[in-house]
């Protein structure tokens, strides 16, 4: 499978949107337990830089295990790990802290979130994808689901600027699903998630010692769901479920899916953010975020829906010519081989490399 590009069949589809579920529910913790650090006098950069750090120092053992000695699997995928860990993880941390410098942090997102859609123009553009009906619906509903989520109407701030930046954390979302739904070098998910992550790590270490983001922290106690706990516990927290569980299983969720479909089932991050900050900060979500999870949902079952057409509707030609029944007009009349044997339909475009 080529970046991006595999449909997802039976039971790889089930676990695959599980698995994204899962993905964006850890990622939706993020926010109230970075809370909790940013009132104690931590820095968003510091509060980052702990997470994906020891995120990447627990599941280091695991992805040792996992690449089973084939070293050369990492050496050839240095790029890749490399690309992945300073635009879809580093990058994307960077650039989502300048835009909330000049930007309401409910437009930031909104423009963040955007990522999805991304993925939708790359897959045309590259790998000649044009998106459907079904595509462009779903795209539609998320983005309507979102505005109402983040409430963006509600002391906007904007700013050129501070656009381009979001818009750069945009791309830093889809890198992030285009090259997790690459299958095709072989390298285990842990691997790829643990390789991005030390290099997110020293990226932003880097980035702190030279200015470019401020680092501060603290060793007080902090507040977590009303109680008074050790800086460690969210910390803790953070790098086990908000970074390595969430990354290792988003990049297991677009193997299986590609990365349209997980990237649109990983806007339900947004919908889990909200809920988990009503369970353990008690901000009560109003009615108008809730029809907006609802709209982000129907987003993603339509896009879902749209990938999984082509699927069904070549299992049921493929059904026709083994019973001599003829394919419903539309679907394209066989075509002979270059052997001059009748061929399937035309294959669905893949990725080369």
């Amino acid at each position: 499978m080529g970046p991006g590009q595999g449909r997802p069949r039976g039971t790889d589809a089930a676990t695959g949107v599980w698995l994204a579920l899962v993905s964006a529910a850890a990622f939706g913790t993020s926010g109230s337990l970075a809370k909790s650090l940013l009132e104690a006098g931590w820095s968003p950069a510091a509060a980052v830089t702990a997470r994906i750090g020891v995120a990447a120092l627990v599941l280091a053992p695991a992805a040792l295990v996992s690449l089973r000695g084939r070293w050369h699997l990492l050496r050839g995928n240095a790029r890749l790990v490399t690309t992945y860990g300073l635009v879809a993880v580093a990058g994307c941390q960077l650039m989502y802290f300048n835009a909330v410098a000049t930007l309401s942090v409910g437009v930031a997102l909104l423009l963040e979130y955007l990522g999805p859609v991304l993925v939708v123009v790359w897959l045309w553009l590259r790998h000649g994808r044009r998106p459907r009906r079904w595509t462009l619906a779903g795209i539609a509903l998320a983005v309507a689901g979102l505005v109402l989520v983040l409430d963006v109407t509600a002391g906007v701030r904007v700013d050129v600027g501070g656009a381009l930046w979001a818009f750069g954390a945009a791309v830093g979302l889809a890198a992030f699903f285009v090259l997790s739904a690459d299958d095709s070098t072989g390298l285990p998910p842990l691997v790829m998630a643990t390789g991005g992550l030390v290099v997110a790590t020293l990226t932003l270490v880097v980035a702190g010692l030279v200015g470019v983001v401020p680092v501060e922290y603290s060793t007080a106690d902090v507040v977590l769901a009303g109680r008074a706990v050790p800086w460690f516990v969210p910390v803790a927290l953070l790098s086990l479920v908000a970074a390595a569980l969430a990354y290792a299983s988003g990049i297991g969720a677009a193997r299986r899916l590609g990365s349209k479909v997980a990237s649109f089932v990983g806007l339900t991050e947004v919908v889990f953010a909200v809920l988990i900050a009503w369970l353990v900060l008690g901000e009560l979500p109003v009615p108008v975020q809730l029809a907006g999870g609802v709209l982000i949902v129907a987003g993603v079952l339509a896009v879902r829906h749209d990938e999984a057409a082509p699927v069904l509707a070549a299992s049921a030609n493929g059904h026709r010519e083994r019973v001599g029944v003829p394919a419903p007009e539309g679907t394209g009349p066989t075509r002979p081989s270059a052997s001059g044997a009748a061929g399937g339909p035309d294959p669905v475009p893949t990725a080369h490399g």
